[in-house]
């Protein structure tokens, strides 16, 4: 596929207070052994899907940019090249959006669960609707 991995390590971690004679330190055990933090496994997952399928997008335009010997930067959700290149990285964004977003993207990812934990059941994904994702290739504010 062409999605960046999305990793939660949220753990149950048990915080240790030591105390010198100048402060206290706390010190927190980051451990695979530790209980799994349901909650926030639960809670964290929604923002962090689609923080993953950004950062994918950046990921797949940075690399069609590199592809065509265009100059590209990005923090976040604000990217940049040279000021002649920019009608041409909007093309690009536009493009990779498309490409992404045409993926059965929550099919996939009910069936990497279903092989991950075949004991559960899902629901059924939504009917996708009937949005032309091509529209985003003319849309003025896609991409600001």
């Amino acid at each position: 596929g062409k999605l960046t991995p999305a990793v939660q390590p949220y753990r149950q971690n048990k915080p240790y207070t030591i105390y010198t004679l100048v402060q206290k330190v706390v010190l927190t055990n980051s451990s695979e052994n530790l209980p799994i933090h349901k909650s926030r496994q639960v809670s964290a997952f929604p923002p962090n899907y689609v923080h993953s399928l950004d950062s994918s997008h950046m990921l797949l335009t940075a690399l069609e940019m590199d592809r065509r010997g265009l100059t590209f930067s990005a923090v976040h959700d604000s990217f940049w090249t040279h000021a002649c290149d920019i009608d041409e990285m909007n093309g690009v964004l536009r493009d990779c959006f498309v490409d992404l977003y045409d993926q059965p993207l929550l099919e996939e990812l009910k069936r990497t669960w279903e092989l991950r934990y075949p004991t559960l059941n899902f629901p059924d994904i939504p009917e996708r609707g009937d949005l032309d994702l091509n529209e985003v290739k003319k849309a003025p504010y896609f991409f600001q």
